[in-house]
């Protein structure tokens, strides 16, 4: 029995020299700025949570990243866990509570409550004609102009392990997280990388909340954010190749496992930021499958970069 049950991703925690810059390019990534003080930035997605992205003032890394509980009383319950803090406020816009742990590879994560709502921005929906159902939109046009993606709101963060075994224990004992695949390279007890979704019963969640693999070095892969539809994956797309400014890593192209259209941008310090859409959906029901390391591809568009395999920042 785990000692809580997470309810979702909450925000990933990144450091940067340059808030300006961090700025710019989530903006241009398709976020909104939520708040900013004198050594931190907040930033909003179009869904009503107050911020999904948090960057703090100083050298280039990775902090960690956040879920929200279930329920406040799951505060007390974690703050029990070896190396816990106790239950403190946010002393941050947003407010809140939280208590705050070390995973294995050393990344903060926190455990929130009572984190403040916000009002949701306007999203631009397109409705699509499809082959067996052209007449959806009958009458009027689609006319798309040039802007960036609309992100909704964070999806799951993917990292790198020496040590996978202990890391998807520590997060399976203490969140109550289940796996969607475990993958394994040559023999099936030989399992290399899993990817693991949030227990809400019946409830359907994302396929996967964290996707954690064994390296030789631990770091962050990448933060992924969910955006409106396939359109919205390739505005954001043009958007950032016109601004000739950022590294693109991977993209557009549809996963196997999880079945998202994804694509992968790194922001000025090399820390990887995904848009996708349409991912599988799961529920407690759906159980865990096990599947080879050859799934880990794309259904349609490139195959995986040989720099996107290994590749993890701390």
């Amino acid at each position: 029995m785990p000692v809580i049950k997470i309810k979702d991703i909450a925000w990933g925690r990144l450091r940067s020299p340059s808030i300006d810059q961090q700025e710019e390019f989530l903006t241009d990534f398709g976020m909104a700025k939520a708040a900013r003080t004198s050594n931190a930035l907040y930033m909003r997605g179009t869904d009503p949570t107050h911020h999904l992205h948090i960057t703090e003032q100083g050298e280039p890394g990775v902090i960690g990243w956040a879920y929200y509980a279930n329920a406040e009383e799951d505060l007390d319950k974690i703050s029990r866990v070896e190396g816990a803090s106790k239950i403190e406020p946010i002393d941050e816009p947003g407010g809140g509570k939280r208590v705050r742990l070390t995973d294995p590879n050393g990344f903060q994560i926190e455990v929130v409550w009572g984190i403040e709502k916000v009002d949701a921005l306007p999203v631009q929906k397109i409705e699509l004609n499809r082959g067996s159902d052209k007449y959806r939109r009958s009458g009027t046009l689609t006319r798309l102009k040039n802007r960036p993606s609309q992100v909704k709101r964070i999806g799951h963060s993917v990292i790198l392990s020496t040590n996978l075994k202990g890391s998807l224990a520590w997060y399976r004992e203490n969140f109550g997280l289940i796996s969607s695949d475990d993958i394994y390279a040559g023999k099936p007890d030989n399992i290399i990388a899993s990817l693991n979704r949030a227990d809400r019963g019946d409830e359907y969640v994302d396929h996967h909340i964290l996707f954690a693999w064994q390296s030789d070095h631990i770091g962050l892969n990448h933060f992924s954010f969910e955006v409106e539809d396939i359109d919205d994956v390739l505005l954001g797309h043009d958007y950032l190749v016109a601004k000739k400014k950022y590294e693109h890593m991977w993209g557009v192209g549809r996963h196997e496992l999880g079945a998202q259209v994804f694509d992968y941008w790194c922001d000025p310090w090399g820390r990887v930021h995904e848009h996708w859409t349409d991912t599988d959906v799961l529920n407690v029901a759906n159980g865990s499958n096990l599947a080879p390391v050859t799934d880990l591809r794309a259904q349609w568009g490139d195959d995986t970069p040989q720099k996107f395999k290994n590749y993890g920042i701390r």
